[in-house]
This record gives C-alpha cells, structure tokens and sequence, in this order.
C-alpha cells in the first residue's frame, strides 16, 4: 500500500508513529481520538499502513499502543481497542488507554481488560496523561502526553510520500535501466540495439531521480525524515524503518546502472551519428558528382560579347550558390568527422578516416572545377571587354580619317596630327593588351583537360579558340587598315603644315619687303655732306636694295612652293590669289623708291663733287675755275636736285610718297642751298679778283 493512494485519510492523523519507543525498545503507535466519530475503517486502513512500515525485526520487538480517549466516549475507545485484537494481535504488547480525569470510573467497573487479556492478546491499562511516564520514558512521549519528543505528522507524511514515490521510480528505472543494458549486452547487431533503443527508453529521467534520492539521502542523514529536530543523538527512522540504507542501496545501485546507461547511450549515439554522418557523407558526394558535375557540363561556353559573358557569369554564380549549401554540409561533416577522429575510438578510426578521404576529394575536385570555370569566364569577360574598347578606339580613329580635314591653320593641323598619333598610339597599345588577354585565355583553355567537366571538351575548345583567333584577326585587320589611311592621312597633313609654312612664310616676306620700303622712305632721306658720304650712303642703298631682292625672291620661291602643294593637295591656295599680287605691288613700289633715291644720290654725288673742285683753290686749273659753263652745269644740278626734293615718289596705281618728313627735308634743301650759295660767291670772286683784294 501506498500513502499517495490513502493521502486524504493519513492527513486525518488517525493513528501515527512518533518514532518514540517504550523501554523494551518497541515502538510506540499513537491513536489519538477526537470529539467527533472515528471511522473505523479509515482507522483500519490508517493502522494496516502504519504497520507495513517497520520491518520484521522491528514487529517482533511489539508496539505499544497509546490510546488517546480524553476526547472521546468510552464505546469509541473500548471498539478501537478491541480492533487491534484484528489488526495487530500479534504485534501489541502494551495497549495505553489515556483516559479523562475521575469520567469512566463508574463505566470502567463494567469491563474489566485485564480480565480480558487472554482473549485479546495483550495488556491494556487505562491511565491518565500525567501518569505515561510510568511506563514509558518522557522523551520518547510527544508533547500531547508532557514528552519532549518532537512530531510534525505532516512533514512525515511528505516525506513519506518522497520516500514511496523515489523507491517506485528508482525501482522501475532500475528494472529499466537493467534491461536496455542487459539488451546491449546480449547483442551487438544494429538491428537488435534499434530495437532496444526504440523499445525501452527509460520512462523517467535518471538524473531527475538520482538528484531526488540525494536530496532525499540528505535529509535522512540529518536525522529530519521522521520529524526528530531534538538534541537525540539516534534517529528513530534510520535502521529501524530501513529508510537511509534503502536509498543509499538504491541509489548505488542506479548510479551504477546509469553509468552503463551513460555508455551504452554513448556508443549508440557514436554509432548513431556514424551512420548520419556517413548518410550525409553519400548525400553530399551524390549530389557533388551527379546533378553538380551535370551543371557544369552543360557550361562550356566563354560567349561573343561582354553581355553574353556576363550572362554564363550569372549562371555559373548561380550554380555556385547551390553547391556553396552543399560545401557548408561538408564544412560541418569535416569538423564532425575531426570531433570523433579526437575521441581516439580505434573501431571507428579507418572508417572515418576512408569517409573524410572521400568526402575532400570529391569536394575538393569540385570546387577546382568551379574556380577554373569562375576563372576561364572572368578572362573571358576582360577579353570581350578590351576587344569592345579596342573596336570603339578603331571606330574613333576611323572616323576622324574619314572626315576631310579643313583646318584653319598650321596649328590647328599640327593639333589634328597629334591627336592622330596618340589614338594610333593607344590602338597599339589595346591591341596589344587584346593579344595578351587572347593568349592568357588561350592557355587557360589548353589547360582545361577532360577531367575539369568529366568529358572530353575538344570540340567545344576549338569553337572557343576559333573565336578568340577570330576577334584578334579581326582587330588586327582593321588597325593594319587604320595605319594605311594614317599614314595617307599623316602625308597630307604633313603637306599642309608644309603649305601654311610656305604661306606664312609668303606672307612674313610681304611684311618684310613692307618694311624695307617704309624704312627706305622714312630713314633713308640723307644726301650727304661732301661727294665722299654721299657714295657710301650710296653704296649701302645698293646693299639695301640686294636685301629686298633677296626678300622678295624667298616670297616668290614659297609662294612658287604653295602652288606645288596645292595641287598636291588639289585644293585652292588662298596665297596664289593675295600674296602673290600683294608682293608685287609691294616689291614695284620699292623699286621705284629704290631709283629715285638712286637718282638723287647720283645727282647729290655729282653736284658735291663738281662744287668740291670749283670751292677748292686750285691755281694749277685756271681754265677749269674760270669756265662759266661749269658754274652753270653746277647750278642746274643743284636747282634739279632741289625741285627733285620736293616732288614725291608716284607709285603705279597713282598714289605718292615722300621721302621722310618736310622738315628732314628742308635741312637737305638748305644744305644744298649752302653749297650753291658758296658755288656763286667763287664765281663772282672769280670774275671780280679786287673783291677778294678788299675782302683781304
């Protein structure tokens, strides 16, 4: 019988055992009675419990019953007494019977139990509360009958209840525990341990009863399962009742048990995660050889254009995000693989050492394949993508050969030319880094032998490498045709560099010969003092003149030179129709100036020499200083010269010029006014010699 099952009738406290013992070492049963009606068969069933408790040896020493009736009727106490001849003949020795004070005395005279004692089997003496000690010890009374000994029947029926309820389980689990070992033990069959496994898992948690039997042992040992809180130095509970060695054996026993549960659980779980893990192992390199190796099979192309290049880029990036999930299942099974490898279980060493071989190589072979694809299609892509620009420069540079050039001037062609050169320049250059993207792909391809896919990739290699030869061919072609119109187009260009030099340089001759003239007209207005200056000025006017001859000779040459040129070029040179006139014009005007200064040169230089010879006292020439044609011839001269001073220089299209400024003129005139003047003062000193006596 259980106290969990009669819980509602022990809370009565109908009967209980104190834990007391009389002085024969008995225990002592305690029924203690109330005002209102006993119900005889709860009493029964209370007392039938109570009992079950002790062990044999504890029975055999008999009970002592204390009845307390000071609060009951005297029929209540006489059945309850008479009841224990039913329940506990054998076990009672001594029956109590606690009455009230001077209250049964008239009753009692009627029944006589000492009289009765061999029909019930035991002594029965009614006393009084303070008289107990007679026979029994005040501490092993409780304080109801003036004894020291401490009960709490609630905090023993609890325990009680923790102490049934921890030997149900720990029995059961023991009973379990020994068969799922005992099972193990027998057979080693995955088969037969699955079946165990599934069939006889434990019902409760071994750890949650181990912990309740420790806490239960704990309590026991500070002597509190049966109330006794005193300063006892024994515990009424312990051997007595068998509660502390029961649960110490049963604990020894499930810890034993469990520890060979914690084993058998380990090797199953070991065996267990070996088999999960050689499941994921397969899964793994299944999928890895069939559906992955599958996808890249069927991608084997590099594309034609960046676009298409990038559409595989995306495929592939998609396939490698699948097999990334199955990488990360390989990631975790290596490491679960490591865990058990460290574990050092020597049965199990080879084969996971054979599955973790497996397993890296099969993914190790795959993810080169998918790094030699994500490699081969990113040397494809930088290959589409220097081929596009390479092509966009070509289509650049052909589009400006195939612009006529009309630029505005020398500068402008040689700015035209240098860009030219540096669009041919960076061809070079993109083609070049084409052959070298072509080539490095090139090997990439050749390397990419039958194992990378599965299947032999031959046939789709040479389309690859057919179309990489193409696009270099292709570019190579169009730049060799490129070069050919630069060079056509770096001649012409180069010839009207040429033709804006010489036409430059035309121009600059005009501007030149322009100046020679201003000058001539403006510095060039001195006749000299004396015949001597006069010659060398005129001497360096003849020099003068052989610069602007060879002015205007170089302006004839270059513009002789744009003529070629320009029908090289055939185009229409602006210098034939306006330099060529404008130099002319300029070169007819020089010259014109260049002989009238000639001419008054001449005429400064005879007229200073002809005066020189007549101012000079020359006596040996009498003749010549006394011919009067020779004063007249002078005289003429100097009046030509003078009149020839003031009339100006009439270019062709009817305009004039003077020679410098009125005022450089007037000083020549009046120079030569001064030498004419000396010229006829000889004269009349010749003609009238008194004159020069007087003067004297």
């Amino acid at each position: 019988m259980e106290a969990s099952v009669i819980l509602p009738i022990l809370k009565k406290k109908l009967a209980f055992l104190s834990g007391g013992k009389d002085r024969r070492s008995g225990l002592i049963l305690t029924i203690p009675l109330c005002l209102e009606q006993t119900n005889m068969d709860e009493l029964s069933v209370t007392l039938d419990y109570l009992l079950s408790i002790p062990s044999e040896k504890c029975k055999a020493r008999g009970f002592t019953v204390i009845v307390d009736g000071r609060k009951s009727q005297w029929n209540v106490v006489k059945t309850v007494v008479l009841m224990l001849q039913n329940v506990v003949p054998a076990e009672v020795s001594l029956v109590c019977v606690v009455k009230p004070d001077e209250f049964w005395d008239k009753k009692v005279t009627h029944f006589c139990f000492w009289k009765e004692k061999d029909r019930l089997g035991f002594e029965v003496i009614l006393v009084s509360a303070n008289k107990l000690t007679r026979y029994i010890e005040p501490c092993q009374l409780t304080e109801d009958f003036g004894g020291s000994l401490s009960y709490d029947h609630m905090d023993w029926l609890n325990k009680r209840l923790v102490f049934e309820k921890f030997t149900k389980e720990s029995t059961s689990l023991l009973d379990e525990l020994a068969l799922i070992n005992n099972g193990s033990d027998k057979g080693n069959q995955q088969e037969k341990e699955r079946s165990v496994d599934l069939n006889f898992l434990p019902s409760v948690d071994p750890e949650t009863v181990l912990q309740t039997g420790h806490e239960l042992l704990s309590e026991l040992q500070q002597r509190r399962f049966n109330g006794s809180d005193g300063g006892v130095s024994w515990s009424p509970m312990d051997d007595e009742l068998l509660a502390q060695p029961q649960v110490m054996k049963l604990l020894d026993s499930l810890r034993e048990q469990y520890t060979r549960y914690q084993e058998v659980c380990r090797q199953r779980s070991k065996r267990t995660q070996l088999e999960e893990i050689q499941q994921k192992v397969m899964q793994v390199v299944n999928w890895l050889e069939g559906p992955g190796s599958e996808q890249l099979r069927a991608q084997w192309g590099i594309g034609d254009s960046i676009r298409a290049s990038q559409a595989l880029q995306q495929k592939h990036e998609e396939i490698e995000s699948q097999h990334s999930e199955w990488f990360a299942v390989y990631v975790e099974l290596n490491q679960q693989i490591a865990a058990l490898l460290n574990a050092g279980d020597e049965e199990d060493l080879v084969e996971l050492k054979s599955l973790q071989q497996q397993l890296s190589d099969v993914c190790y072979r795959q993810a080169s394949q998918l790094e030699f694809r994500q490699n081969l299609l990113q040397a494809a892509l930088e290959f589409h993508g220097v081929a596009q620009d390479l092509s966009q420069q070509l289509d650049g540079l052909l589009g400006m050969l195939c612009v006529d050039v009309a630029p505005a001037d020398g500068a402008s062609i040689q700015q035209t030319l240098k860009l030219l050169e540096e669009k041919l320049k960076s061809v070079d250059v993109g083609l070049q880094g084409l052959r070298e993207k072509g080539q490095g792909l090139l090997d990439q391809i050749s390397n990419q032998a039958s194992w990378a896919y599965g299947k032999d990739v031959t046939i789709e290699n040479k389309e690859n490498v057919d179309h990489i030869q193409g696009v270099m061919e292709d570019m190579q072609l169009r730049k060799q045709r490129c070069e050919d119109m630069v060079d056509v187009r770096r001649l012409k260009m180069l010839q009207m560099v040429q033709l804006f030099k010489c036409e430059e340089d035309a121009a600059q001759a005009v501007e030149w010969l322009s100046e020679l003239l201003d000058a001539l007209l403006k510095t060039h207005i001195r006749l000299g003092d004396d015949a001597q200056e006069t010659k060398v000025l005129l001497e360096k006017h003849r020099k003068f003149v052989d610069v602007a001859q060879s002015t205007y000779d170089y302006g004839r040459q270059l513009l002789q030179a744009t003529v070629v040129l320009c029908q090289s070029l055939r185009c229409t040179s602006r210098s034939s129709g306006d330099t060529l006139p404008r130099l002319n014009r300029v070169w007819k005007q020089f010259t014109i100036a260049s002989e009238e200064r000639v001419h008054r040169l001449e005429m400064a230089i005879a007229f200073h020499s002809n005066a020189e010879k007549i101012l000079q006292d020359c006596p040996e020439e009498p003749e010549a200083i006394n011919d009067e044609e020779q004063f007249d011839e002078i005289e003429a001269v100097g009046k030509s010269l003078l009149d020839r001073l003031t009339v100006p220089v009439v270019y062709p299209d009817g305009t004039e010029q003077y020679f410098g400024s009125p005022s450089d003129m007037a000083s020549t005139a009046e120079h030569i006014r001064d030498r004419m003047k000396l010229v006829s003062l000889k004269r009349q000193q010749l003609r009238h010699p008194e004159m020069m006596t007087t003067e004297s």
